[in-house]
Order: C-alpha cells, then sequence, then structure tokens
C-alpha cells in the first residue's frame, strides 16, 4: 500500500533529519503527592499477535465497575509502564471509579514510541499500534469492559502515540487525549525506519493544510467511514522538545479530519482551566485544544479534567 505517498514536497522533509531518539523526557515531580493506589499492577504476556514486542501492564481496581471503561495511559521517551503507573493519576482515578488502566510500554531503547514506521501508521498492520489494539481487544475480553467506553491518554511520544491510535484505530477509541505530541504521521519515516526520530518534525518545521493532514489520518485506515474519536489536544508554547508549532498542527490535522475551520472554534476561553492556559472548542466538543502559555515539555497531566473528558 503506498501510505502517505502523496504527500507534498513540503511533508517530504519528513524523513530528512532522521537520528537517533535523544534522551529528553524526565518524569516530573507530581503538584502532590500521589495517593498510594490500592489494586493490582501486573504484566500480561500472552495478550495476542505481538509483532513488535510492545510490553502489557494493567492496573485493577479492588472494584471494578460493572461493564467497565478502559483508559489507555502511554509513557513518555525514557519512561516504563511502572513509572507512569506510578507517577501519574489515572491508577489513583481507576480506584475511585472502577475503570480498567492499561499501561503499554515501549519495546525499544530509549522507550520511545514507533511512530514513524509504515506498519504503526497502519490499520492491522502490525507495529506498536497493533499490540496497543490487542491489548484492549484482550482487556475488553477479560473484564467485559465498555466498548464504547475505551479511551487513549498519552504524554510526549506517549501523546504522538495516542493520535496514531486515534487515527489507525478509530472504531475502537471513543475519545484520545494528547500532552505534548505532534500530528500522527508527523514523524513518518520515507526510508521506512521504525521508532526513528524526525527532527523536522520535532523543531516544528512542518506545516501543511488541514487536509493534507487529514488525509494523513484517513490512509492509516483506508475505506473506514465511521465515527471517529473526540480529541483534546495539550501544548505548551515555551515547549523546546516537540515545538509549539506542533499544537497548530495537530490541530489543523483534526479540524481537517472532523471538517472545522481551525481559525474559527466555537469559543474561546481565556485562562481556562487555569491562568495563562487558552481553551478553544469545536463542534460541541468534538475537538478541544489547550495552549498553555510559558509552559515548557511537557503540560502537566490533569487527572480529573480527563475523566471529565471522557465522560468518567
Amino acid at each position: 500500500m503506498k501510505l502517505l505517498g502523496y504527500l507534498s514536497s513540503a511533508l517530504a522533509l519528513l524523513g530528512s533529519a532522521v537520528t537517533a531518539h535523544p534522551v529528553y523526557d524526565e518524569l516530573m515531580t507530581p503538584v502532590a503527592p500521589l495517593k498510594r493506589a490500592t489494586g493490582a499492577f501486573q504484566q500480561i504476556n500472552n495478550f495476542g499477535p505481538n509483532p513488535s514486542g510492545a510490553r502489557m501492564f494493567v492496573y485493577t481496581p479492588n472494584r471494578i465497575a460493572e461493564n467497565p471503561a478502559i483508559v489507555v495511559a502511554i509513557h513518555y521517551c525514557t519512561g516504563t509502564a511502572r513509572a507512569f503507573y506510578s507517577g501519574r493519576p489515572y491508577a489513583q482515578l481507576a480506584d475511585q471509579k472502577g475503570f480498567i488502566v492499561i499501561y503499554p510500554e515501549s519495546p525499544y531503547s530509549g522507550s520511545c514510541w514507533d511512530v514513524s514506521s509504515r506498519a504503526t501508521l497502519t490499520h492491522n498492520g502490525g507495529g506498536n499500534s497493533n499490540a496497543i489494539a490487542n491489548m484492549v481487544t484482550w482487556a475488553l475480553q477479560q473484564y467485559r469492559a465498555d466498548p464504547t467506553k475505551v479511551f487513549a491518554v498519552g504524554e510526549s511520544s506517549g501523546a504522538m502515540m495516542a493520535n496514531v491510535l486515534a487515527g489507525t484505530y478509530p472504531e475502537m477509541f471513543a475519545a484520545a487525549i494528547v500532552y505534548s505530541g505532534t500530528p500522527a504521521g508527523c514523524f513518518y519515516s520515507i526510508s521506512g525506519g521504525v521508532n526513528q526520530w524526525n527532527s523536522t518534525c520535532s523543531n516544528g518545521q512542518i506545516r501543511s493544510t488541514p487536509e493534507i493532514w487529514a488525509k494523513m489520518v484517513f490512509d492509516m485506515y483506508p475505506g473506514y467511514d465511521g465515527p471517529r474519536p473526540k480529541m483534546q489536544i495539550y501544548h505548551g508554547s515555551a515547549d523546546s522538545t516537540l515545538h509549539a508549532n506542533n499544537y497548530n498542527e495537530t490541530i489543523k490535522q483534526w479540524c481537517g479530519v472532523f471538517g472545522f475551520d481551525p481559525n474559527r472554534p466555537d469559543s474561546t476561553q481565556a485562562n481556562t482551566p487555569q491562568a495563562r492556559y487558552t481553551t478553544y472548542t469545536w463542534g460541541n466538543g468534538q475537538l478541544v485544544g489547550v495552549y498553555a502559555q510559558g509552559v515548557g515539555h511537557s503540560v502537566p497531566i490533569r487527572g480529573q479534567d480527563d475523566m471529565r473528558f471522557f465522560g468518567l
């Protein structure tokens, strides 16, 4: 399949300046100490086909809701499933609300996610995105979970993967939240590299139209014409790791997918959800952008707000 073959000369830069991953993400100290989760965190070894070698960990609260929701929480570069479990609030929120948390873990040195290969950018293509989808399928069956309440949230490299999952498996995810990522397909490697860094994208030098960005999403699952997950995009203006222009391009991408005008949000709310953050909304909440003035890499996780966006 000629995935992304239509790209303009500007987007051909996606394959340029490919280097080994820098080590750039550090586990941020939470604003307040997280209350210790009380359920079980465990690795699942046999969750289905897994040619890319991604690892699956699951957190199950002591009290699981009937037909629980599933939240896929995806770590940053240099991270692990356990670090994301212990350093982010999703397990504690699962204790309150009874949902299941899947913590995928990257199989690569440096622990970034493959968001560059054709395999991962293709529905059922055998890459990391396919492995995570198979984790979800396993959990849906194992816990008799609600297939209409499957959500993804990621930070940095995990945010890139959340965007990719929304493009490759739109039938599976009801919503995705992206904390300081890049557009789906922005790291695409023309040479076919797996888990390749693309400095042109990370530096914010990829600029295109909503239509071209949207076609990148559509080509990840050719022929799919069903509903798409609602999206929430966070980014900081002072991000020097994944340049703030990636916020603009990600908004353009999902505006193109949904048919919105990126320059005409339905609402603009200054100092929301906190001082120096501005929230933009399109399509009655189908797409939400939150731009954090003066914030670097990456925007701190807002767990309770995530639950509201997911409807949990």
